[in-house]
């Protein structure tokens, strides 16, 4: 068996592969192994710009992070990002090839494999070792034919799998047992060993049960990880609404969550803030009186425009801007509070033109080439330091853009209203920074807004969780199952 890759799988989606997958790349990082992540095939509508000019998911970013990386294409050669129930844009190697059904996606995965082993081929020629996440759970049986995201790869490459389950969802030994029940004979061959995930409570009582677990598997017990209260980790797709760090909200955000809303971790920083109340507003909810309305990205803008105003929200942000609320929109957020969005190629859905919010004198046209960028720059007037990413599809024009928000080099973007209520911009991260971070909150009205630095907390996340993970596993029994590289040379 091929041991300079180590796969995780998990018995359901949110088991904890993404963070098991950062955890032990920073474990190994830690001990000078050259380790990478990878992930076959992810569907996610949070995604990050590579090193090299591409668009992967953002878990797959910050499991480079934890490797000391920057973030490449090789690491997820195939992302999926839904734009319908039943369609996604299929981007393979950083780049879309085009809008897919469930049906056709599933017959183009021969292809699609080909792209994922030629990834994974690379990585393996640059790094001791790959740490690879699956997807979902690799019992879905439907899904066994033509699989690329769990034991089809696997097998293709002949690694060894560990297979996590949550317990803090309930029924953990139901989820194990009946995940390797219905893996094929080979498949459960090559699961390896098993991790318990978010346990809280006397672990003395969950022994009994751990013993039951190998004797009915024949599969050794790796560890069971504590559940980490407070923890911070980008989240994969899932959005994670409560503030860790409440101390007193004092600033009111509202957060419109439109069906496709993507990069919901733009307010990560927001969240994490102790002086900010962070509110998502689901369908059919009213947004509430706020200090500062958000409209976040979108995969399918004028589609989500059409919900926006279905939701009664455009009654509520005209509202909101008459009582002197201040108003922000990212990326398709800030595309809606132009006059027109045109999509002549039913590049994000119909064909046609679709009114917009009409708060700012520009005007957007969709265009096939995506925009993917990692930039930065000042924000206007302020001066303040700004990082962040694009990826658009769209190119703005008109006279509001004669007064930009940000400042970059050798161009400007966004753009802001004559009386500073209203700001937009295709800049995904907009908070991270501490200085934008600052600037912001105090135009949004936070009087004397305290230092947050997010990338020392992304950090502290990283560190804690690896922390957990080496108290918690049979490190030995785990690097048993391994053979860096370097070891092989």
């Amino acid at each position: 068996m091929q041991r300079q890759t180590l796969m995780i799988q998990g018995t359901t989606s949110d088991a904890g592969k993404s963070a098991l997958v950062t955890g032990l790349c920073r474990l190994f990082y830690r001990r000078g192994i050259r380790v990478a992540p990878f992930k076959p095939q992810n569907m996610a509508l949070n995604s990050a710009v590579t090193v090299d000019g591409g668009e992967i998911g953002r878990a797959q970013a910050v499991q480079a992070r934890a490797c000391g990386l920057e973030p490449h294409t090789d690491m997820n050669p195939v992302l999926l990002k839904p734009n319908t129930d039943t369609g996604a844009q299929v981007i393979v190697h950083g780049h879309p090839i085009g809008e897919m059904e469930a049906g056709p996606y599933h017959d183009y995965k021969t292809r699609a494999l080909a792209a994922v082993l030629q990834s994974h081929r690379r990585l393996c020629e640059q790094y001791e070792l790959v740490v690879v996440e699956g997807a979902g759970s690799p019992a879905e049986i439907n899904l066994r034919d033509r699989d690329i995201a769990n034991m089809g790869f696997a097998e293709a490459v002949d690694c060894p799998v560990i297979l996590i389950a949550d317990i803090d969802r309930g029924g953990v030994f139901a989820h194990l047992v009946g995940t390797l029940e219905l893996l094929s004979d080979s498949e459960r061959q090559r699961t390896e060993a098993l991790i318990i995930n978010k346990f809280r409570g006397d672990i003395a009582l969950l022994e009994p049960g751990n013993r039951w677990l190998e004797q009915r598997t024949g599969k050794p017990l790796l560890g069971t990880v504590p559940y980490l209260q407070g923890l911070y980790l980008e989240a994969e797709d899932a959005i994670a609404a409560q503030n860790l760090n409440a101390e007193g909200p004092l600033l009111k955000v509202a957060v419109p969550v439109l069906p496709r809303i993507s990069n919901h971790t733009d307010f990560d920083a927001l969240r994490m803030h102790p002086q900010v109340e962070l509110i998502f507003v689901g369908p059919g909810q009213r947004i509430p009186a706020a200090d500062l309305i958000i409209l976040p990205g979108s995969k399918s803008v004028a589609s989500d425009l059409q919900q926006l105003r279905a939701n009664g929200w455009e009654n509520a942000i005209a509202r909101h801007l008459r009582y002197g609320g201040k108003l922000l929109g990212i990326c398709g957020g800030f595309q809606m509070l132009g006059q027109t969005l045109s999509d002549p190629q039913g590049i994000e859905g119909r064909v046609g033109d679709t009114p917009g919010l009409g708060l700012l004198d520009f005007s957007t046209r969709l265009q096939p080439q995506k925009q993917l960028h990692r930039v930065e720059g000042r924000l206007q007037p302020w001066g303040a330091m700004v990082t962040g990413y694009e990826i658009h599809a769209g190119i703005s024009c008109g006279k509001a853009l004669e007064q930009p928000l940000v400042t970059l080099a050798g161009r400007c973007d966004g753009a802001r209203s004559n009386d500073g209520q209203i700001l937009g911009t295709y800049l995904h991260g907009l908070f991270d920074h501490p200085q934008a971070l600052a600037a912001l909150l105090s135009w949004a009205g936070l009087e004397r807004p305290r230092h947050q630095d997010l990338s020392a907390l992304q950090e502290e996340g990283i560190d804690r969780l690896a922390d957990a993970l080496e108290a918690s596993l049979d490190l030995e029994q785990l690097l048993s199952m391994i053979t860096p590289k370097s070891l092989l040379d």
